[in-house]
C-alpha cells in the first residue's frame, strides 16, 4: 500500500446552519418583512407600546455605547434624551423644517456631550459618575427656569407626527413606522461601529487603559468619542420621544428616570445590540405589569426583578439562550457519567471471574 492510501482524507467541516450564506441574508430580510407588516395588524395600543419600546431601546443603545462597550460610568443619559425632546418641541412649535429640527435634535445634545466629555473623560471611576449625575440634577431646574424655550414646569407639546394625507395609514401606524425606520438606521450604524476598528478600540480601553496606551490607542480620545456618540444617540431618542409622546416636561429628564434607564441596560444585557432592545422592553413593560399587581409596590417589585435577573443571569436577559444551552449540556453530561455503558467484554470477564472460585472448590472436594 502506498503512503497516500494510508493517510486519512481531510475534510472541511460543513458550516453550521446559522453560518450558511443564505441564512445570513434570509434572517434580516424576514425581520424587515415582519416589521413592515406589524404596524398594519396590531391595535392602536399595541402600536403605541411598541413605538415607546423603540424610543427607549435607542436611549439604552446610547448608554450601552459608553458603558457597555467602553466601560465608562454614565448616569446622565436621560439628560440627552430630554435635551433632544426640548429641541424638537421648540423647533416644531416655531414651524421649522422637520429635517432641520431632526439635525439639531441630534447635533446639539452631541455638542453638549462633547463638552462634558472633554472635562470628564480624564477622570475615572466614581469621579466621572459624579460628573454625569449632575446632568439630570441640573437639567430639571434649568428646564423650569428657561420657560420661554421649554414651557417651564408646565412643559411643552408638539404634534407633528400625524400620518400624511393619502398614505392610508392611521396616526399610530405612521408613528411606529417612523420609530422603526429611524431607530433601525441608528441600530445598524451602531452595530457597524462596535464591530469595526472603533469597537475593538473601545473594548481594549474597557479592558485595560494601560494596555491601550501601550498599543497606541488613546484612552482619553476614545472615551470622548464614545460619550459624544452616546449623547448623539440620546438626542435621536429625544426626537423619537416627541414623535410618540408629543409632550415633554422637566420630569422627562429626572434622575429617577436615569437610574431606570441604567437598570434597563443591565437587565437587557450590557455590550449587546439585542440587549438594548430587551432593555427598552423592560423600561416600558415592567412598570405596566407592576402597576397591575399593586401600584404601591411598583418600586419594590422592580427592585426584586432587578436582583433576580442579576443573580440568575449576570449577563442580562440576552444571555438566557446561552445559559439554557450550557445547562442542557451539563445535564446531558451528568446523565452520561451517572450511567456508564457496559461492554460485552466487561460482562464476559466478570462471568469468568465469578466461575473460577466455584471450579477451585470442586477441585478441593
Amino acid at each position: 500500500m502506498t503512503s497516500a492510501s494510508k493517510t486519512p482524507t481531510s475534510r472541511t467541516p460543513a458550516p453550521s446552519f446559522r453560518q450558511r450564506p443564505w441564512v445570513r441574508w434570509a434572517a434580516p430580510l424576514l425581520l424587515v418583512a415582519v416589521l413592515a407588516v406589524l404596524p398594519l395588524v396590531l391595535t392602536e395600543f399595541q402600536n403605541d407600546t411598541l413605538a415607546r419600546i423603540g424610543v427607549y431601546a435607542v436611549a439604552v443603545l446610547g448608554l450601552n455605547v459608553v458603558m457597555g462597550y467602553t466601560g465608562q460610568v454614565s448616569l446622565g443619559q436621560i439628560f440627552f434624551l430630554g435635551f433632544g425632546a426640548y429641541v424638537t418641541a421648540y423647533g416644531v412649535s416655531n414651524d421649522w423644517n422637520i429635517v432641520l429640527v431632526f439635525a439639531l435634535a441630534c447635533l446639539l445634545p452631541a455638542v453638549a456631550g462633547l463638552l462634558v466629555a472633554l472635562a470628564a473623560a480624564r477622570l475615572g471611576g466614581l469621579a466621572i459618575a459624579m460628573v454625569t449625575i449632575a446632568l439630570p440634577i441640573v437639567g430639571v431646574p434649568l428646564a423650569k427656569r428657561l420657560s420661554d424655550f421649554t414651557g417651564g414646569s408646565q412643559g411643552i407639546s408638539a404634534r407633528f407626527a400625524d400620518a400624511p394625507e393619502g398614505s392610508g395609514l392611521y396616526d399610530d401606524q405612521w408613528r411606529l413606522y417612523v420609530v422603526l425606520v429611524v431607530g433601525g438606521i441608528v441600530f445598524l450604524l451602531t452595530r457597524n461601529l462596535v464591530r469595526g476598528k472603533y469597537g475593538r478600540a473601545f473594548a481594549i480601553v474597557k479592558g485595560n487603559e494601560n494596555v491601550a496606551s501601550s498599543m497606541g490607542i488613546s484612552p482619553y480620545r476614545y472615551k470622548v468619542l464614545a460619550f459624544t456618540i452616546a449623547s448623539l444617540i440620546g438626542g435621536v431618542s429625544g426626537f423619537l420621544y416627541m414623535v410618540v409622546i408629543q409632550y415633554t416636561s422637566p420630569e422627562t429628564m429626572s434622575f429617577g428616570h436615569s437610574i431606570q434607564l441604567l437598570a434597563a441596560m443591565v437587565i437587557g444585557g450590557a455590550a449587546s445590540i439585542v440587549g438594548s432592545v430587551l432593555g427598552g422592553a423592560y423600561y416600558v413593560l415592567i412598570p405596566q405589569l407592576t402597576n397591575v399587581v399593586d401600584p404601591s409596590l411598583t418600586a419594590l417589585l422592580q427592585g426584586a426583578i432587578l436582583l433576580v435577573v442579576l443573580f440568575v443571569l449576570p449577563g442580562g436577559l440576552v444571555s438566557l439562550p446561552r445559559a439554557l444551552t450550557r445547562g442542557g449540556r451539563r445535564l446531558r453530561a451528568g446523565r452520561g457519567r451517572a450511567a456508564p455503558p457496559t461492554t460485552p467484554s466487561s460482562t464476559a470477564g466478570s462471568g469468568t471471574a465469578a466461575e473460577e472460585p466455584e471450579t477451585e472448590r470442586q477441585g478441593h472436594a
